[in-house]
């Protein structure tokens, strides 16, 4: 796969601007939670990235289907190194308050809704013809790297000085950007779908609709991907723990920035373990219910996560709730880029984009949220406990998932 010059070059930029967030927010979690040590202003940094990622959705989903997807990549990426500086000079001068680390991570939030469904229908036109499922999991670790390895250099890098995690940040983006103007794709090579073999060869009005709405409303006609979508959302919308984390590294657990670097980095530590063993050894039969599965785990170790009070445990915990969500997360992308033509992977990848982002950002609002009402424990166990009652009704209603026996 990595032989394949255009997949290498996708790798190494979507690499380094994951990276470069997960630097960010770690940095921007500790030092607001250091300025007003507010459980409801970290729920807010969650909202402010989710709230363009739903304003903008169709607009979001039409431009990676009309317009040159690296180009899009690499503005985004240019104004989030531009964003870097300004918290960079900030940092250096003392300036910085909790409403420019806002506007900041406002800025931030809409350069992900953009970056984030061109990226993934960008992704199927740089791996070799039939390997997508192959490219989604390695795709899905690039991100789990960057995981494990940004909140571990952004907690060191804010020990050293505020500014640090900035420089790191900027530098990363400013490389993607430039990876992702070297890549070229071959127009003429289209992924045919095997969940929907005539997507592509036959009319069909959802999908030749050139309407920004098509993408939303080809979802709803499929109850697969519909319940696929629907679970993940309302599953870690209810289990977003992470948010929290500031508050467990600080008050609970008795560390520093360069503890919560560890704790960030322990769900992709896990998701990567989880990556690696499923790259051997592929998800072969009954993947409906193994995703049913992951999610009731998820939800478990989140309970244990809100309950410890020891770093080994809390580590542990968090280890496999990535390595859950690491399965969950395979069998939903290669759904989501198995069952979409080509024409239409921007717009629905833009709805599934606003799925993630409204499970994983505005999850933290709603944690920060609870946080601030139930108190910190309450409200991270009420949600693991949330989640897996979701996994439960889910399997009710959407049996067809169920029914998912393999990938190939």
């Amino acid at each position: 796969m990595f032989s394949h010059k255009p997949f290498l070059l996708f790798f190494l930029a979507s690499g380094c601007s994951e990276l470069a967030y997960q630097i960010a927010f770690v940095a921007l979690g500790w030092q607001v939670y250091e300025l007003t040590h507010s459980a409801m202003d970290l729920g807010m940094i969650g909202l402010i990235q989710f709230l363009p990622s739903i304003l903008f959705v169709f607009l979001i989903g039409h431009a990676a289907d009309k317009y040159d997807r690296r180009r899009l990549l690499q503005i985004c990426q240019l104004l989030e190194t531009c964003t870097a500086i300004f918290l960079t000079v900030g940092s250096l001068g003392d300036w910085l308050s909790v409403n420019q680390i806002f506007v900041s991570v406002g800025v931030l939030g809409i350069c992900m809704a953009f970056e984030g469904p061109a990226a993934s229908a960008l992704m199927p036109s740089v791996v070799p013809a039939g390997m997508i499922t192959k490219g989604t999991t390695i795709s899905s670790s690039i991100y789990q790297m960057g995981a494990v390895a940004g909140p571990a250099l952004g907690g060191i890098a804010y020990a050293l000085s505020k500014s640090t995690p900035f420089v790191l940040m900027a530098l990363l983006w400013a490389l993607s950007s430039f990876l992702n103007g070297m890549i070229k794709v071959d127009k003429d090579v289209v992924h045919n779908s095997s969940l929907l073999p005539s997507a592509q060869a036959a009319p069909n009005p959802l999908c030749d609709n050139d309407s920004m709405y098509a993408g939303a409303r080809f979802i709803k006609s499929n109850p697969l991907l519909l319940g696929t979508l629907s679970l993940d959302l309302f599953a870690v919308l209810l289990g977003g723990a992470t948010t929290l984390l500031p508050i467990y590294a600080k008050d609970i657990l008795q560390t520093g920035p360069w503890g919560l670097g560890l704790l960030r980095s322990a769900p992709a530590v896990g998701a990567l373990l989880m990556t690696a063993y499923l790259s051997r050894f592929a998800l072969k039969k009954h993947v409906g219910m193994k995703m049913f599965y992951s999610v009731i785990i998820f939800g478990a170790a989140t309970i244990v996560f809100a309950v410890s009070n020891q770093m080994w445990l809390s580590l542990l915990s968090l280890a496999l709730m990535g390595a859950a969500d690491m399965v969950s997360v395979i069998i939903r992308s290669s759904l989501v880029q198995l069952a979409t033509p080509e024409r239409m992977r921007g717009r629905v990848g833009a709805v599934n984009f606003l799925f993630i982002n409204a499970s994983n950002q505005l999850g933290g609002f709603e944690s920060g949220l609870t946080a601030a009402v139930f108190g910190v424990v309450n409200a991270a166990a009420l949600g693991g406990i949330g989640t897996i009652l979701i996994a439960l009704i889910w399997m009710k209603i959407f049996p067809s998932i169920q029914q998912i026996n393999t990938l190939d």
